[in-house]
C-alpha cells in the first residue's frame, strides 16, 4: 500500500513538472492580452479614429504591441504586484522544518548510538500597532503609482506615434513642392545664364540665381534628412526594425480631411484625473505612510514563537507525541539607543514626503500650464490656417493672372518662374500650418491624459 502511495504521489509531482510550463505560458499570454486591452482603454483608442487613417491607427496598435518602453512599463508593474506579495508576507506567520540525524559515542561504550529530530519553528511578529499593515498599506500605493506611471508614459509614447507620423505627411508634401521648387530655380538659372551671356542680365543677377538654386537644393536635403530620421524614430516607437522604413505607408497630404474640433474650455477635473497627477498623489500617500511606519519604529517589537521538534533514538521507533518537545514563548523588543539610525530614518521620510510634496504642487501647476498652452496653441494655430488658406486662394490667383500676362506675351517666362516661387512658398506655409493644427490636437490629448 505504501508502495503504491509513494508511486502515485512521484506521478503527480511527475505531471505537475510537465504541466505547469505548459500553464504558465497559458497565464502569460493571458497577462498580456490583458495588459493590452487595458493599454487601448486608456489612451482612448477609440479618441484616434476620428482622423479616418488606417495607416495611422495601424502604427499605434503596433506600438501597444511592440514598443519596449511599454513593455518595460507592464513589467515594472508586475514587479510592484510582487513587492506587495514580499512585503504582505511579513504579516502572516514565517514556519520552517528542518531535519537533523546526529550519531554518537559515549565514553565507555563500544557501540554507536543515533537519533533523529524533526524541528518544526513558527514564528509571527505580533503587529499591535499596525507597522507590517502600514507597510502593505504603502507597498500598494506604490503599486498605483506605478500604474499611473505606466499610463502617463504610454499615453506619451502613442502621442510621439501619431506626431511623427504627421509629421511625415507634412515633409512628403514638402519635399514634393521643394522638388518643383529646385526645378523652378533650376530654370531660372538657366534662363538667367542665356540671359548674362548675351548681355541683358547682369552677372550679379547670375550669381543670386545661382545661389537661390544651390539654396533650395541644400533645403531639399534638409527636408529628406528630417524625413529620414522620423521614419527611423517611428521604427524605434513601434518596435520594429530601421531597415524597414521604406515599407511605412501614410496617407497622402491631400487626402486629410481637416476636421480638428476645438473644445472651447477644459474642466479642471480633466487635470486633476491626469495619470501622471494621479501617481504623484500615489507616491505621497505611500510616503506618509513611510513616515508613520519610521514613527512606529520607535516602539517595541513583539514576537511570538513556536517550536515543535520529534526526536526518535531509534529507526523502528515511529515519531509519536511521545518523542515530542513543544516550547511556546513571546519576546518584546524595544531598541534603546541604535547610533541615532531610528531617528535619522524619520528625518528622512519626513524629508522626502516635503519633496513629493512641493512635487505635486508643482505637477498641478505644469498640468494646468500644458492644458492651457495646448487649446491655446490649437486656437491660435487653427486661425493661422484660415489665412494661409486665403493667402494661398489669393496668391493662386494672382498666379493665374501672371499666367495669362504670359500667354499674351506680357511678361516673360523668367517673370512667370519668380511669380512661381511666391506661389510655392505659401503652399509651404499652408502644408506646415495645417500640420501644426493635428499636432497641437495631439497636443491636447496629451495634456488631457487622453480625456478630451
Amino acid at each position: 500500500m505504501k508502495k503504491q502511495l509513494a508511486t502515485s504521489l512521484l506521478a503527480i509531482f511527475a505531471f505537475g513538472f510537465i504541466v505547469n510550463p505548459a500553464c504558465a505560458i497559458l497565464d502569460k499570454n493571458k497577462n498580456q492580452e490583458t495588459v493590452q486591452t487595458q493599454i487601448t482603454e486608456y489612451i482612448n483608442l477609440e479618441w484616434w479614429k476620428q482622423f479616418d487613417d488606417e495607416y495611422l491607427n495601424e502604427y499605434i496598435e503596433k506600438a501597444i504591441q511592440n514598443n519596449h518602453d511599454i513593455k518595460t512599463a507592464a513589467l515594472k508593474i508586475e514587479q510592484a504586484k510582487i513587492n506587495v506579495t514580499a512585503v504582505r508576507s511579513k504579516q502572516l506567520p514565517q514556519v520552517s522544518v528542518g531535519a537533523s540525524p546526529v550519531l554518537g559515542k559515549l565514553p565507555g561504550e563500544t557501540k554507536t548510538m543515533g537519533s533523529f529530530a524533526l524541528p518544526i519553528m513558527a514564528s509571527y511578529e505580533l503587529d499591535l500597532f499596525g507597522k507590517n499593515w502600514d507597510k502593505t498599506k504603502s507597498a500598494k500605493k506604490a503599486l498605483e503609482a506605478t500604474k499611473y506611471d505606466a499610463q502617463s508614459a504610454n499615453i506619451s509614447i502613442v502621442s510621439m506615434v501619431g506626431t511623427i507620423y504627421y509629421n511625415l505627411v507634412k515633409l512628403d508634401k514638402v519635399i514634393e513642392i521643394q522638388k518643383e521648387l529646385v526645378k523652378d530655380r533650376e530654370n531660372i538659372y538657366s534662363m538667367m545664364k542665356i540671359s548674362n551671356e548675351e548681355g541683358i542680365a547682369s552677372t550679379s543677377d547670375l550669381i543670386l540665381a545661382e545661389k537661390a538654386y544651390v539654396l533650395s537644393q541644400n533645403e531639399l536635403l534638409d527636408y529628406e534628412k528630417a524625413r529620414q530620421t522620423a521614419l527611423t524614430t517611428l521604427a524605434v516607437l513601434i518596435g520594429d526594425s530601421p531597415n524597414n522604413i521604406n515599407e511605412y505607408k501614410r496617407i497622402a497630404f491631400d487626402d486629410i480631411k481637416t476636421n480638428i474640433s476645438i473644445p472651447e474650455s477644459i474642466s479642471s477635473e480633466i487635470i486633476v484625473n491626469r495619470p501622471d497627477y494621479k501617481a504623484m498623489e500615489k507616491q505621497l500617500e505611500a510616503k506618509g505612510l513611510d513616515t508613520r511606519v519610521a514613527k512606529k519604529e520607535f516602539l517595541p517589537t513583539i514576537d511570538i514563537l513556536g517550536l515543535l521538534t520529534f526526536v526518535s533514538t531509534s529507526s523502528a521507533s515511529s515519531m509519536s507525541f511521545e518523542n515530542a518537545l513543544g516550547l511556546l514563548g513571546a519576546n518584546a523588543m524595544l531598541p534603546i539607543f541604535t547610533g541615532f539610525a531610528r531617528v535619522a530614518n524619520l528625518k528622512m521620510n519626513k524629508n522626502v514626503y516635503s519633496q513629493l510634496l512641493e512635487q505635486y504642487q508643482k505637477t498641478n501647476l505644469v498640468a494646468t500650464q500644458e492644458v492651457n498652452d495646448s487649446l491655446y496653441n490649437l486656437k491660435s494655430d487653427s486661425e493661422k490656417l484660415l489665412n494661409n488658406q486665403k493667402a494661398l486662394d489669393l496668391q493662386e490667383k494672382d498666379y493665374s493672372y501672371s499666367e495669362l500676362k504670359y500667354a499674351q506675351g506680357v511678361i516673360s517666362k523668367l517673370d512667370l518662374l519668380q511669380q512661381k516661387e511666391s506661389l510655392v512658398y505659401t503652399q509651404k506655409l499652408l502644408v506646415q500650418s495645417k500640420m501644426d493644427c493635428f499636432v497641437d490636437k495631439i497636443g491636447l490629448y496629451k495634456a488631457t491624459g487622453a480625456k478630451i
